[in-house]
């Protein structure tokens, strides 16, 4: 047998063999046990040291005015009251923004929004605390307060510049087209309404230092803003988190309020200091998605091709800037969604209201920008009387053609939309499926069905060019097991599993063997947020980075030891041959410390090939694009506006996944949320300001009844991504959510039939049961007057 048989055929053997838990296998979520059995660690459930004190934010209840007098003296003196804080207290600045200093951690002389802290109050119990805030004595005077987007348009009223992203010439193609439509879409916002509310509790330490749990996905910036109020170094403040309780954006720039009054209450007393908000507080304190209103204008020829199309999109981002600034450009860059816009022209206004601050939400801007193109394309197919399946293939981004630059200039080099819709309408049988809903909806006189086949083309990278970085602390002890820390935060998605797959499989031990740990400050530094899809994608290759370093001393220290070339060493599951040695990992590990060989090491991540010019709004925000599609059919009562999702098929594509089980999760629950965002939940202020929903009993989101009693799901078998990420896999966080835009489309689609599909029903998101009842009122009426 020759020698190169001989290793093929060893190769093959070897091939057979696997790691448990490695890359690409379906493991289950580190903590999924944890969290049925009610297990699982949250800030909540850390014990409180002795003596802790539970902090109460007390809120304004005007939406804009001006701050006459303050009286406190009843608060301080109630009864288990330690400490009060206002913004005279903050011995650092009173601010807690994310970019543009604008949020006031207390209000000074102005109040901007029902929910607007203006003190806190620290006492030995939440109960205490919340009865001593009741007991100030302010005085307002009430000012205009502008609470829609319509009232800040009107009053030129914003946050942050108007913002302008053209490509060719809209205008000239619109006029010279044969066919022309315009319209209004009104896009509401939503809660995170994640499971675990915002919490904090800080623990105070010698000198300047100060602990603090925070349930946040952006540690280190909530370091950053916890040391700023507090007047000190961020060296002498560590955030920690372990998990939290559902995060999807909400949690991002918000925890570092809470954070920082907190760390100030712990300082101040020298007592360990607990902030929980209730779920009616959080929900009228914490920002939410932004809701949007888009006008568009649009000429197409006759087999529904866009010539031309023009954008105005319009966002409420409340009282202060927060990200409204990358999240509004965000909603520019996917307004074209997967379809190529040669001519086309986006202008964004980031409109100021007397309403909370809107903040980050799964998705960030991606998904409002899409409904825009997706109801102009389903519009057009209503003109032309073609489905609009056809009209969005007909407008799909081509493939190394001119077909394929987007209105940023950034070439669309890995398309395989049209495969995947091919796919997934054969396998829907969507053809069919439409015909028998005409022949349904014909002879049904009251209920009606509805059916939309959407796409999803979307941007990752974070469009915020620096934090498109991670790093990552690997360290293997002499018995073999690895401690694995890395920047990135679990929220439930799964990353923790996922990074450590990828640690095991660099080693090839079982994924037991890898350490989950909590995010530290003081273990990786300077941690960009876990956001815009990136998670796996940076701190997988962080964490990978680490891994391969301290593999090369390895594999370096076992060919010397046994005189071989690094060729020759070769890593099997569990163990390491070198020549007819065979060595297991934990004692090459014992050997090589023995040896003085570093078994520790940092690993770092950037994401290459990004740029982008804000000033032209041109470049290459985006490292690569995950893409999906997904069949939706609904069922409508036209008497109640009623309505339910009887079936859905989705195909997503994943890349090569890490981690096929929790993937298939991440699409289903995002298409649930997106779906949720756009039927039922519905955000609603009333003439003063306030939120009026802000409780499970007013505010809907999915329930387990809600899904699909059909729900078939599954990655795309052809996908791999093209540049070189964790393993060749993609992201899948956010991209799923977009898939829901089907379910408003077929809702859409039910409605139309009411009329014979003669008018086009222009629903407004949420579709919720009473636009319906409206919508079908208002098409019967067009019936009627014909």
């Amino acid at each position: 047998m020759s020698d190169n048989l001989a290793r093929v055929e060893t190769m093959n053997a070897i091939n057979k063999e696997q790691i448990k838990g490695g890359v690409r296998q379906s493991r289950l979520h580190d903590s999924g046990h944890k969290h049925v059995s009610g297990e699982a660690v949250y800030t909540d459930d850390i014990p409180e040291p002795p003596r802790s004190l539970q902090v109460y934010i007390a809120m304004s209840p005007k939406a804009h005015a001006r701050i006459l007098s303050t009286n406190l003296d009843k608060v301080r003196a109630a009864p288990g009251v330690a400490v009060v804080l206002t913004a005279d207290d903050v011995p650092g600045i009173n601010d807690y923004s994310p970019v543009m200093g604008d949020d006031p951690i207390f209000a000074v002389d102005t109040v901007q929004y029902v929910g607007q802290p203006m003190f806190a109050v620290a006492a030995e119990t939440i109960d205490q605390a919340r009865a001593a805030a009741g007991l100030a004595e302010i005085e307002y005077e009430e000012l205009e307060a502008i609470l829609t987007i319509d009232q800040a348009l009107e009053k030129q009223a914003t946050v942050l510049a108007t913002n302008v992203m053209k490509a060719g010439d809209s205008r000239a193609a619109i006029d010279k087209a044969a066919n022309k439509l315009t319209g209004t879409l009104w896009i509401g916002g939503q809660d995170h309404f994640y499971l675990e509310g915002q919490i904090a509790m800080a623990v105070p330490g010698e000198d300047d230092d100060v602990l603090v749990y925070s349930s946040t996905q952006h540690p280190s910036e909530v370091q950053h803003n916890v040391a700023r109020a507090l007047g000190v170094s961020d060296h002498s403040v560590t955030i920690e988190v372990r998990r939290m309780g559902g995060g999807f954006g909400g949690k991002e720039s918000q925890p570092a309020l809470l954070a920082s009054i907190a760390a100030m209450v712990a300082k101040k007393t020298g007592r360990a200091a607990k902030l929980r908000l209730d779920r009616d507080d959080d929900m009228e304190m914490t920002g939410k998605r932004h809701d949007f209103r888009i006008d568009y204008e649009v000429g197409f020829d006759s087999n529904g091709r866009i010539e031309g199309i023009e954008f105005m999109q319009a966002c409420r981002a409340g009282y202060s800037a927060d990200l409204t600034g990358a999240i509004a450009d965000r909603a520019m860059f996917h307004a074209d969604n997967a379809y190529f816009l040669e001519n086309a022209t986006i202008t964004s206004h980031r409109c100021k209201t007397n309403t909370v601050s809107n903040t980050a939400f799964r998705g960030f801007g991606g998904p409002q920008g899409m409904v825009g193109i997706e109801r102009v394309v389903d519009e057009i197919a209503a003109h032309l009387g073609k489905d609009p399946l056809e009209v969005r293939k007909v407008n799909f981004y081509g493939q190394g053609d001119n077909r394929n630059i987007t209105p940023y200039m950034m070439t669309v080099e890995d398309n395989v939309i049209q495969d995947i819709v091919a796919e997934l309408e054969e396998s829907s049988d969507y053809v069919a499926r439409r015909e028998a809903i005409r022949a349904f909806n014909a002879t049904s006189l009251y209920v009606k069905k509805g059916i939309a086949l959407t796409p999803v083309k979307f941007g990752i990278s974070f469009t915020t060019t620096f934090l498109n970085q991670a790093g990552a602390l690997v360290h293997v002890y002499t018995d073999g097991s690895v401690h694995l820390n890395h920047g990135g935060t679990e929220m439930g998605q799964g990353l923790f599993t996922k990074v450590a797959q990828v640690v095991a499989e660099e080693f090839q031990i079982d994924a037991e063997k890898v350490k989950i740990t909590a995010t530290n400050t003081g273990k990786v530094p300077n941690t960009s947020a876990t956001a815009a899809s990136s998670g796996s994608d940076m701190n997988g290759m962080a964490a990978q980075a680490a891994a391969r370093v301290i593999k090369d001393r390895l594999t370096k220290f076992a060919a010397e030891r046994h005189q071989a070339n690094v060729e020759d060493v070769v890593w099997l599951p569990g163990r390491v041959r070198v020549g007819s040695d065979e060595i297991a990992f934990a004692d090459l590990v014992k050997q090589a410390y023995l040896a003085r060989i570093s078994l520790s090491s940092t690993g770092y991540y950037a994401t290459p090939k990004i740029h982008f010019d804000v000033d032209k709004m041109q470049g290459r925000p985006f490292y690569y694009f995950a893409y999906g599609a997904a069949v939706t059919e609904v069922l409508v009562d036209t008497l109640t506006g009623e309505n339910r999702i009887t079936r859905v098929d989705i195909l997503h594509d994943v890349g090569k996944s890490l981690n096929p089980a929790i993937d298939l999760g991440q699409i289903e629950g995002g298409f649930v949320q997106g779906v949720g965002w756009l039927t039922t939940e519905e955000l609603w202020w009333d003439q003063t300001g306030r939120l009026r929903t802000h409780a499970p009993s007013t505010y809907k989101i999915p329930a387990c009844s809600d899904r699909a009693p059909e729900f078939n799901v599954k990655i795309w078998e052809g996908g791999e991504n093209r540049e070189e990420t964790i393993y060749r896999s993609k992201a899948v966080g956010e991209p799923p959510l977009m898939l829901g835009i089907s379910a408003m489309m077929a809702l859409s689609d039910a409605v139309a039939s009411v009329n014979d599909y003669a008018d086009y029903p222009a629903l407004d998101a949420p579709v919720t049961a009473e636009r319906v009842l409206t919508a079908v009122e208002r098409l019967k009426a067009k019936r009627q007057a014909r």
